[in-house]
């Protein structure tokens, strides 16, 4: 009954641990870049790809293109409003043509879906559909579509710091065109 008792208690142990989200993941080798402000669609307010499948440990890049567009996480419920303890990248990346020199890099730490959209109030970039989903469960009714229908009708963006250049959450590193 001891022995039994100590395999019932590791094995509890081991699946809290295999529940609980890591502070700090390892990277894997595997980058994945969004591009904020594509001119292709929707006046180039839009993310491209706007709808990513990563795991764990991934890399998440933003590049920037001309305007002045941000990135930072929601929740599906209430889009265009930071989520609590989410990503910021602030607005540090403005640039009138090309790429902007540094990008925003973040880790996936779970996979979970990941609300974000551009903060940009000069222009309602949110509410017109600059919006996007890393890990979107597909068999719920929690689309990107739907997300961005909800970030419609929200009226205003809602920036996460009184500083537009504070960021959190993530890296700002040099760009390093491929």
């Amino acid at each position: 009954m001891v022995a039994f008792n100590s395999i019932a208690v590791a094995a509890t142990t081991l699946f809290s641990l295999t529940l609980a989200a890591p502070a700090d993941v390892p990277p894997t080798q595997i980058i994945h870049r969004i591009y904020a402000g594509s001119t292709v669609e929707n006046g180039g307010l839009h993310f491209e790809p706007d709808n990513v499948v990563a795991d764990i440990g991934d890399q998440i890049e933003i590049h920037f293109l001309p305007k002045n567009h941000a990135v930072v996480q929601s929740s599906f419920d209430e889009p265009c409003k930071p989520l609590e303890g989410g990503i910021f990248s602030g607005f540090n990346f403005a640039t009138p043509e090309g790429e902007a020199d540094n990008v925003f890099t973040f880790t996936v730490k779970d996979t979970k879906p990941f609300w974000y959209y551009c903060p940009q109030t000069n222009g309602n970039h949110c509410q017109k559909g600059m919006a996007g989903v890393i890990n979107q469960d597909f068999s719920s009714d929690k689309t990107l579509a739907a997300y961005k229908i909800k970030a419609n009708g929200t009226g205003v963006s809602v920036q996460p710091s009184t500083n537009p250049k504070d960021s959190f959450g993530g890296s700002i590193v040099p760009n390093k065109p491929l």
